[in-house]
């Protein structure tokens, strides 16, 4: 199944590390791709960071990658809006340097009568983000969100991501977001093949949650479930989503691809 796959896109947070340490197999699945002459892609739902941030963490770990071999779902929304509704103004709920993003975009940022709103996965999170964001999708802005994790897995446990903070805005307004970008929704997987150049079954996705990372499989992208972060066997039982591989981690998969 993997000999046909020209690039792996790869999960950061729960796949290739958790919190600040690498997970197994990491480097080495790295080392093995680029013997074989295959490409990757780190494809993260986290919001919260740019991609020259995630630069300077991996050279952390001893792996040296220019920012284009990262693709954040950040940086995707404001790829989709500049193509979608480039005159609009815009709120954001972000971090700092999630708004640089935006601000590098040429994104028309305002706080006050938006026509669009944008929730990304704000660790910086104030009472006062939440309450203009509720009156704004009251008032009938559009209303987008980054991506859908529910929980961002560290090396203590989880803390809620954007998904925990849809729900209470959905309690509070009675709204859904009108369009996520991020994992598995089409937007993000239409930003892969034009960063890229590959089609979909050039493709493989390697990742630790099913509704996110496995559910890339719809697209009919082949998908690679790691046990080293959120997903457990017992979730995988349950879900309707199934992986096309099952491993515990990044070494399992270079043991899968070293078999003769």
């Amino acid at each position: 199944m993997l000999k046909k796959i020209k690039c792996f896109l790869l999960d950061m947070d729960g796949t290739f590390y958790l919190g600040d340490n690498l997970l197994p197999g990491a480097l080495e699945f790295i080392d093995l791709l680029k013997k074989r002459n295959k490409e990757f892609l780190f494809l993260t739902n986290n919001s919260s960071k740019r991609s020259d941030q995630y630069v300077k963490k991996l050279s952390k770990y001893g792996l040296v990658v220019d920012p284009d071999k990262i693709l954040t779902s950040g940086e995707a929304t404001v790829s989709f809006i500049k193509r979608k509704f480039p005159e609009k103004k815009i709120f954001l709920v972000g971090t700092d340097a999630l708004k640089q993003e935006f601000i590098d975009g040429s994104i028309n940022l305002v706080d006050k009568e938006p026509d669009i709103v944008v929730l990304g996965f704000d660790t910086s999170l104030t009472y006062k983000k939440l309450t203009d964001i509720c009156n704004f999708i009251r008032n009938g802005s559009l209303y987008i969100a980054t991506h859908p994790d529910i929980n961002c897995p560290t090396e203590n446990g989880f803390i809620p991501d954007i998904g925990s903070f849809m729900a209470l805005i959905e309690s509070s307004t009675g709204r859904k977001p009108d369009t996520i970008v991020g994992k598995p929704y089409d937007h993000m997987v239409d930003a892969v093949l034009a960063k890229t150049g590959y089609t979909k079954s050039e493709i493989a996705m390697i990742g630790d949650r099913l509704y996110t990372d496995i559910a890339m499989g719809r697209a009919g992208i082949t998908t690679i479930l790691v046990l080293s972060g959120e997903t457990k066997y017992d979730d995988l039982e349950k879900s309707i989503i199934k992986p096309d591989i099952i491993t515990d981690d990044l070494m399992g998969v270079v043991r899968i691809m070293e078999k003769k």
